[in-house]
């Protein structure tokens, strides 16, 4: 995931882009970057962020931003940008957040008609810069957006900095948010809301599907309209969403809280001492459990935040590894010789919850349950980069079905059984997968429940990676 924030003020706006920024630093800790319009000229800067902190890399930078009214900044997981081209359009910076599948082939496009790329990541194609070629080879910039958004397979949100303002494009199918925020001197835009309230920014609407806007200082125009198919990742009210933001006009935490009460309905028979939360985003769930159930919440594990990133988050495995064993301690008080409740947001790879059970265990929890707030993670993501190792072969889910059924070719035919709460392949699954994680007992959720707890309508919703819908 990468997340953005662009502003366009009346009054110096160098302050609001860098700290609005960095109120995105929980999606990425790969790259970061922000780009400015002076007045007169365009500056840029990009930085690495996988060992240091967005603010520590950029504070030294923000002298030569003095003066922009007009700018952009990102943190990415994936390749350097902003992009900042000269092109018939006149010059401009461009952000992305999203997703593009069919890289190989668009790139291909570009070079066959001559041109070329001149920034890589990682030695391949930058798919920001991509975009920028995409755009530039249109006449207009509402021509060159709607020409990225027909192309592109996956998913591509942007931010384009010009001379006069900012283009936020949002995803055709709206599977990442861009929301709109302003204050008496000017507009901001972000994908998190949450970004707004302590910059002095109130909301004023979310960029609808695949809707296009311009931004100035004076007000927000609408270039392109809407899209009518909307399907935005359930996954950011889950996990990825900050607890304070706002997406479709629904708060991240509230819903959190629904799913956790939706987990309790089923539980009447689990006696435990307590709901505990796997930190950060299982807290919540965990909160709305405890209230559902009416028993104590308590914190049994605890997350050391001073050096340690969000663990899905670092590219290497081993690096993940780590991270996700250094950065959560139990508390010995309140582990010994206790029956808990845990509640965490999903099971990827399923590696991190195992460590954390031998810590519990080793710190004398006497049972270990596990409530998941979203259902079994069966089919990877083609629309979001969630994370590098989100293919069919490290879901756990996966490797358990594989075992089941004895093949690695696992057609949608197979697949479609452990993806039903009420089928036998689906309780063997589970219980599979909960003796392997030496649980107590181990219950996700049900997919109709976390609809309900989100509140939108399911076709407004990406669920692919529980059920391989889609309604587009």
């Amino acid at each position: 995931m990468s997340g953005f924030f662009g502003c366009v003020s009346r009054n110096e706006c160098v302050g609001d882009v860098f700290y609005g920024t960095d109120y995105h630093s929980h999606l990425g800790t790969k790259r970061a970057g922000m780009a400015f319009y002076n007045g007169t000229k365009f500056v840029r800067s990009i930085h690495s962020i996988e060992n240091a902190y967005f603010r520590n890399k950029f504070e030294g930078d923000l002298p030569r931003f003095e003066g922009s009214k007009l700018g952009i900044g990102v943190i990415s997981d994936t390749e350097s940008q902003p992009i900042t081209v000269t092109s018939c359009l006149g010059r401009f910076s461009v952000v992305t957040v999203g997703r593009i599948d069919n890289i190989e082939e668009l790139c291909k496009e570009v070079l066959d008609a001559h041109n070329h790329f001149s920034e890589l990541s990682d030695s391949t194609f930058n798919a920001t810069e991509l975009v920028a070629i995409l755009i530039s080879s249109c006449n207009t910039f509402e021509e060159g957006i709607r020409c990225v958004q027909n192309k592109v397979k996956g998913s591509c949100s942007m931010l384009i900095l010009t001379e006069n303002g900012i283009y936020a494009a949002r995803d055709k199918y709206g599977r990442t948010p861009i929301v709109i925020g302003r204050n008496d001197d000017g507009y901001v835009c972000a994908f998190e809301s949450s970004s707004f309230t302590n910059l002095g920014y109130t909301t004023v609407r979310d960029v609808d599907a695949g809707e296009v806007v311009f931004i100035t200082a004076d007000g927000v125009k609408e270039v392109l309209p809407p899209m009518p198919k909307k399907q935005i990742c359930s996954f950011l009210w889950i996990y990825y969403g900050y607890p304070s933001s706002y997406y479709e006009g629904i708060n991240v935490e509230s819903s959190r809280y629904r799913c956790g009460a939706a987990l309790a309905k089923y539980d009447d028979d689990t006696q435990v001492d307590f709901a505990a939360g796997i930190p950060d985003s299982g807290v919540g769930h965990a909160i709305g459990y405890s209230n559902g159930r009416r028993i104590p919440y308590e914190r049994s594990f605890v997350k050391y935040t001073p050096t340690w990133p969000r663990s899905f988050m670092p590219q290497n495995q081993k690096m993940r590894d780590l991270v996700a064993k250094m950065k959560l301690i139990p508390n010995k008080d309140l582990t010994k010789d206790k029956k808990i409740v845990f509640l965490d947001d999903s099971i990827v790879r399923g590696t991190q919850l195992k460590d954390n059970v031998v810590k519990l265990v080793e710190s004398g929890v006497k049972e270990v349950h596990m409530r998941i707030a979203c259902p079994p993670l069966i089919y990877p993501c083609s629309f979001l980069n969630f994370s590098s190792s989100r293919s069919s072969f490290d879901l756990f889910t996966r490797r358990i079905i594989r075992d089941l059924e004895g093949t690695s070719d696992l057609t949608d035919e197979i697949l479609k059984d452990y993806a039903d709460s009420e089928s036998p392949k689906y309780k063997r699954m589970v219980e599979v997968m909960r003796e392997q994680l030496h649980l107590t007992s181990l219950r996700f959720q049900k997919l109709d429940d976390l609809v309900e707890a989100i509140g939108l309508p399911k076709e407004q919703l990406c669920t692919h990676c529980f059920d391989n819908s889609s309604y587009l």
